[in-house]
């Protein structure tokens, strides 16, 4: 007999706000998730119906979990992918990848991979210690990337000088040189196991000068037709050369020549797509989840014109979070309120965010700062 959707056993990697985001989706389509996360209190533990403590990247605890269930996906990179594969021999679906996920984990195959396959990025060079930035000091100003285990920012640092090579990073990293852009981009992407693709309007992203977090985005960018006809080409290079099964957000320079060049992807869903639950036709959500069961994927349209605002723990702030000036945020027009369910506020904590709609962009651009100068986190 064949299974009926709910009877279909889901299992999701993460459980921080983008699992709880994709589990509010996942509910819409009466989907049964169960998800894992080593955290007991993570944003996903009170409202999932099955959820699991245990460790993303321990071997016996992804393979404890993932044995009974039909499909396993993630909502971070951060995983241990042989488990993964050894469940894919095993008969389970795995989307997106192991091998992908293995290839994104790490920034260093992620460059050669775009070299190896002609899509354009920043010029670089592989490193493999401190000492050996040292021998590419032709490549400064540049920025030196950890190869594996940076996250939200982290393992990312500026060498704007020789006299900054002191804070390069003395492990196997990637050193590329510095782009002279306009703005910064990013196109989330999602394919299917058929093979169907749909890409997302292009968002302009801005990000925070201490954190090399999303500080804000806008959507649509605001960027030349033409332009944009090319983000969304290059996305569609991007997932189809990597043959990938599940949602992609591919973040793109565009420099000042008018090129676009591909920054970093991750296989997720993704901080610049949070403005789909309120601003597209589809949420990014609701369609990784389409992508990864092979469902039909959903239109992308905009619907309206949004601005998404991360809400970051303040400076200076850890302990029970107080949210500063929010009964003055919700009284003002077009304001949505994400909040994560993060007790704990630390400094630069990602503890929600906020989508603003309007139909006018100049009047999102008012409403951005004035959100960001009402609404402040803190303990």
């Amino acid at each position: 007999m064949q299974k009926g959707i709910s009877d279909y056993k889901i299992g999701l990697l993460g459980g921080g706000q983008l699992g709880r985001m994709l589990l509010q989706s996942a509910i819409d389509l009466n989907l049964d998730v169960s998800i894992m996360d080593a955290d007991p209190d993570a944003p996903c533990a009170h409202l999932a119906k099955h959820f699991i403590v245990g460790k993303l990247t321990d071997y016996d605890d992804v393979m404890h979990f993932g044995k009974d269930k039909d499909l396993i996906t993630i909502e971070i990179e951060n995983v241990n992918t042989e488990a993964l594969k050894e469940l894919e021999r095993n008969g389970v679906k795995v989307y997106p990848q192991p091998h992908i996920i293995e290839l994104i984990q790490d920034k260093r195959k992620q460059k050669i991979f775009y070299q190896s396959q002609g899509i354009p990025t920043a010029e670089f060079v592989l490193t493999e210690s401190k000492a050996d930035v040292l021998n590419h000091l032709g490549m400064i100003p540049a920025v030196h990337k950890l190869g594996t285990g940076g996250y939200d920012g982290r393992g990312v640092q500026m060498i704007g000088t020789d006299a900054d090579i002191d804070k390069a990073f003395d492990g196997p990293g990637v050193l590329e040189k510095c782009v002279d852009f306009q703005t910064e981009i990013s196109v989330i992407v999602a394919r299917n196991e058929r093979g169907e693709v749909m890409t997302y309007p292009s968002v302009e992203l801005s990000f925070h000068p201490e954190e090399n977090l999303v500080e804000f985005l806008f959507s649509p960018a605001n960027i030349a037709k033409e332009i944009e006809a090319k983000a969304q080409e290059l996305a569609f290079e991007v997932i189809t050369k990597l043959g990938m099964v599940g949602l992609l957000a591919i973040e793109m320079f565009l420099d000042k020549r008018g090129e676009l060049l591909v920054n970093e992807v991750a296989p997720r869903t993704h901080n610049s797509g949070h403005h789909t639950i309120e601003a597209n036709q589809t949420s990014q959500f609701e369609q990784h989840l389409r992508a990864v069961l092979n469902f039909p994927l959903g239109i992308t349209k905009t619907l309206i014109p949004a601005a998404m605002v991360n809400l970051l723990g303040s400076p200076n702030h850890t302990g029970n979070v107080i949210y500063e000036g929010l009964f003055k945020v919700m009284q003002m027009p077009g304001v949505h309120i994400h909040l994560y369910g993060k007790k704990i506020t630390t400094p630069f904590r990602k503890m929600g965010h906020i989508t603003i709609t309007n139909e006018e962009m100049s009047v999102l651009r008012v409403l951005v700062n004035q959100v960001k100068n009402i609404l402040k986190v803190k303990a």
